[in-house]
């Protein structure tokens, strides 16, 4: 359903283009925010037709768990194009976006507690064959688990879980397989980084939960910007909080490819959000910027030209 996307490979992974991007996230002092709550239990299938395609590692799914969907609606649907499918499960409201007629996420509305602020949370679903086994393996290496493995009408098994730094994600099987590797179009997820206080610990963690080879980025001499690959295709980043963030909690944040990271993000301001890292040129000649929905939600914006595509194959 989601974002199938081309990476650079496993062999070529420390030159490629989405490291500066990751080192900048560090960069951008990502403020600190409430953790989500994880997300109700609702969605549609991710690939459709049904497919027995797996890549275990894959970033699979996005889902954004919003106390406002019809203010969430406006502004994703403003800003990417994105169209919405609503949709009712029992009592809780869920949208399913569309970009191109191409299923790009979910949101779901949850309510926030009496005298909380309204805050919107992205949350990111990893590929597993054995949810049970991920969530085993979380509990014992030092993570949490905020939702026990439940199967998810459509969707597959699920679990929500905590890494030892605090970042919170989850683990998915899908039940209709995962989506194709492949490059999406603008308006798609292109890239996901993690920005932790201790890259290291996560780096080994999720290595034993997920089986990702793990990369140092770049020449090698900056051994805290680290990459996770599986199946020959880098998966994510795992990136430091700056020393003057120490308050900052850890977090997942994924990318959105766009034609203009500059006009996209002057358009988040115009829309009510805000601009955490200005745009800024990588190493490979695109920009990418880190930016804030108007209720809180972090994500980035990522420039991809096939021409950068061709040299991080080299």
């Amino acid at each position: 359903m989601l974002q199938g996307k081309t990476k650079t490979t496993a062999s070529s992974v420390k030159a490629g283009p989405v490291l500066a991007a990751a080192a900048a996230l560090a960069v951008a002092g990502l403020p600190a925010r409430a953790q989500p709550a994880g997300a109700p239990p609702v969605a549609p299938p991710l690939v459709q037709p049904a497919s027995q395609e797996r890549h275990p590692g894959q970033i699979i799914f996005e889902q954004l768990v919003t106390p406002d969907i019809t203010a969430a609606t406006r502004f994703y649907g403003s800003l990417f194009g994105w169209t919405f499918q609503p949709m009712q499960f029992g009592a809780t409201e869920v949208a399913e976006a569309m970009a191109d007629g191409h299923p790009v996420a979910v949101l779901v509305a949850r309510p926030m507690p009496h005298g909380d602020r309204p805050q919107s949370t992205w949350l990111t679903f990893i590929s597993t064959p054995d949810v049970n086994t991920v969530t085993h393996l979380a509990a014992s290496n030092g993570g949490k688990v905020m939702f026990v493995p439940k199967d998810v009408p459509d969707l597959g098994r699920e679990a929500v879980l905590v890494d030892p730094q605090g970042a919170v994600f989850a683990a998915l099987t899908s039940s209709s397989g995962d989506p194709p590797d492949v490059l999406p179009p603008p308006g798609g997820w292109i890239w996901s980084s993690l920005v932790t206080t201790d890259p290291d610990t996560d780096a080994a963690f999720y290595q034993k939960l997920f089986g990702y080879e793990v990369f140092e980025a770049g020449d090698g001499k900056d051994a805290e910007h680290l990459i996770l690959a599986s199946g020959n295709y880098a998966r994510a980043s795992i990136n430091p909080l700056p020393a003057s963030r120490a308050k900052a909690k850890p977090l997942w944040v994924n990318f959105v490819r766009v034609d203009d990271a500059e006009a996209m993000a002057a358009k988040v301001q115009s829309l009510g959000g805000r601009v955490l890292l200005p745009p800024q040129v990588d190493r490979h000649g695109g920009k990418i910027a880190v930016v804030e929905d108007p209720l809180g939600a972090p994500f980035g914006l990522m420039e991809w030209s096939e021409d950068a595509a061709a040299g991080a194959a080299k």
